[in-house]
């Protein structure tokens, strides 16, 4: 199921790179599974200790939060042989696909991992790990240091599965002002990166934010190969911030609910402020809900049709 749900847009639009979808709850029907594609980046949590459960209405839940440092201790190295799918999945995948597309791996980042351990849930304010933070900042880094080995196993377990480029998600990163984020999120992803690196160290990694206008120049910093854009920053001034940096996105995804001619107007508007080398086109963030599959024909086409 999770090698069909990731060739579907695949067989339909062509593009140059699969990013493989995987869900810890693959047990309802399909419109199930795309509600619960939050838990992607969770799927490895069992592995290193720490069970959850999808609820419909509230999103992932975490009985038992990580708040202690006792609660730390518990947290066991990454175990992969619950995460077998995952590598069969990517090996079935990237023979689908080769040569004609590269296959990306999936994985989160400590802080936003960190933000569901602490909180026990999906969360608005962060006010729990923000507490953390001020409070016990010892226990706080301890998680991230635990999170950042374990992703970063997780990382080389999917790319010795057949992974050829790792997409690292600090999807809740925009909720720290930038200081914040410097001496909370950078360190961790840094670690992660790092460890990655030596393990396969022509990997690329294509780091990405949600409300990261504020944080481009310190994304770059971290090792990564490529920051990913929301569509909240305009791809000039991320371009004139990031220098040669190579970038991924940015289309609003809300715009692919408009005419075409927007969805063609948008594309070129990326495109050429990122100009022809170092962009990798895509949205902003995921393709919304409710999305009409020829807005998303629609988007390729432009693609395809952009003229420097």
């Amino acid at each position: 199921m999770i090698v069909e749900i990731s060739l579907q847009p695949y067989r339909a639009f062509r593009p140059d790179g699969v990013i493989l979808f995987r869900c810890a709850l693959l047990r309802l029907s399909c419109a199930t599974v795309l509600r619960c594609a939050c838990s992607d980046i969770l799927t490895p949590l069992p592995g290193i200790g720490i069970p959850f459960d999808i609820d419909e209405t509230k999103g992932p839940v975490i009985e038992s939060p990580i708040r202690t440092l006792e609660d730390v201790k518990a947290m066991r190295p990454l175990d992969v042989s619950g995460l077998q799918f995952v590598a069969e999945s990517l090996r079935i995948l990237r023979k689908e696909i080769a040569p004609s597309a590269a296959l990306l791996g999936f994985v989160g980042s400590p802080w936003t991992l960190a933000t569901y351990l602490v909180e026990g849930k999906s969360t608005s304010t962060y006010t729990t790990i923000k507490t953390m933070a001020f409070q016990a900042p010892q226990v706080l880094t301890a998680i991230l240091d635990r999170l950042a080995d374990a992703i970063a196993d997780y990382s080389i377990f999917q790319i010795e599965a057949g992974a050829q480029t790792i997409m690292l998600f600090d999807s809740w990163g925009g909720q720290l002002p930038p200081a914040a984020w410097d001496a909370i999120s950078r360190p961790a992803i840094e670690r992660l990166v790092k460890r990655v690196k030596a393990a396969h160290p022509l990997v690329p990694i294509v780091l990405y934010a949600n409300g990261s206008g504020g944080l481009l120049e310190r994304m770059s910093r971290t090792g990564v190969d490529a920051v990913g854009l929301d569509w909240t920053v305009d791809m000039a001034d991320a371009r004139r911030r990031l220098g040669s940096m190579p970038v991924q996105g940015n289309v609003d995804p809300a715009v692919l609910f408009a005419p075409h001619d927007a969805v063609t107007a948008a594309v070129k508007d990326c495109c050429l402020k990122a100009g022809p080398r170092g962009h990798i086109l895509n949205l902003g963030h995921g393709v919304l809900v409710g999305t009409p599959e020829d807005a998303v024909a629609a988007f390729f086409d432009a693609a395809r049709n952009v003229h420097y």
